[in-house]
């Protein structure tokens, strides 16, 4: 353990250098305001003793800027050296930074006891502030997770509902289109049936991978909607776009490979897409009007014969 000891006066600076050498801690000693607090930044000691009645800068300017320089989360325990001992003084002490004070001349006993005492509280405030920050971490966590989807480890139904009032507000400020994608898996029923749940969830994590490759933008998102279904969220995306994204999307799953002899007329698992994007806000669109025009969008895409896509209008063309 180290102290930073700012003491002008020689005698007293010798005497508790000596007594702190033999409580087992190393002094740093500065002669004067201004080189307290160089040391300060240069050693980071673990407290700090400060005489009050210094020339130039006093203790309690000393103390007030060395709290300044302190980072969120940092504490280094002042303690004042002081023959003042009325209350006013005290007070002011520790307005400005200041933790507890020593009356000169000082005991040994009682510098011993006042310095194990800060360095208990430094201890348990560290161990307090490590608690914190794994309870910060765990919330985090918690909070990442709560937003995934289990199976597929992609956003689930609640931030998808998020994203897309967020998205909806902002491109409805900005006067951008914004676009919706609801895709569906053909026949996903039958091929759960038909090779058990196990390689159907196999299946519905690799459809999800795949559409995730397929975006490019940081602010696109891919969500499991629910079953068998995926929502994509397009910000600042026309109609023209959102369908160029449909395609790699369909095209890349049809291209998986995945043997689906139950029902498919490809023989492979393929997507059903349905497309809509609206400029948010334009007449009296809302969200949910989006999203019925994507639903309707991919009704029309499977009932048209799957392994396709379909777009639906939703008030002005974007």
């Amino acid at each position: 353990m180290r102290a930073l000891l700012i003491e002008d006066t020689l005698t007293s600076a010798t005497l508790v250098s000596h007594q702190l050498r033999k409580i087992g801690i190393d002094p740093i000693v500065a002669r004067d305001g201004e080189k307290g607090i160089e040391l300060f930044k240069q050693e980071h000691p673990d407290v700090v003793l400060l005489d009050i009645i210094m020339p130039g800068m006093d203790g309690f300017e000393v103390a007030r800027r060395i709290r300044q320089l302190e980072t969120a989360g940092e504490w280094t325990p002042i303690i004042f050296l002081t023959a003042r001992t009325s209350d006013a003084d005290l007070e002011k002490g520790i307005a400005v930074g200041g933790d507890d004070y020593l009356i000169k001349p000082v005991s040994e006993t009682v510098l011993a006891a006042k310095v194990k005492a800060m360095q208990r509280i430094a201890q348990m405030r560290y161990s307090l502030l490590v608690l914190t920050r794994k309870l910060d971490e765990a919330n985090q966590e918690l909070t990442r997770l709560s937003s995934l989807d289990g199976l597929t480890a992609i956003a689930n139904r609640r931030q998808f509902d998020e994203t897309l009032l967020r998205e909806w507000r902002r491109c409805s400020r900005q006067r951008r289109p914004l676009a919706l994608l609801l895709a569906d898996v053909d026949l996903f029923k039958q091929f759960n049936d038909g090779y058990g749940h196990q390689v159907g969830d196999e299946c519905l994590k690799a459809v999800a991978r795949t559409l995730t490759s397929v975006l490019r933008r940081p602010a696109d998102l891919v969500s499991r909607y629910g079953g068998e279904e995926f929502a994509v969220i397009l910000p600042d995306t026309d109609i023209t776009g959102a369908l160029l994204v449909a395609e790699g999307m369909r095209s890349a799953v049809e291209n998986l490979g995945i043997t689906h002899r139950f029902a498919s007329s490809t023989g492979y698992v393929t997507i059903s897409i349905g497309a809509a994007a609206v400029i948010p806000g334009s007449g009296d669109s809302k969200s949910a009007d989006l999203l019925k025009a994507s639903d309707d969008a991919l009704y029309q895409a499977k009932q048209g014969g799957r392994n396709r896509i379909a777009a639906s209008a939703v008030g002005a063309p974007v």
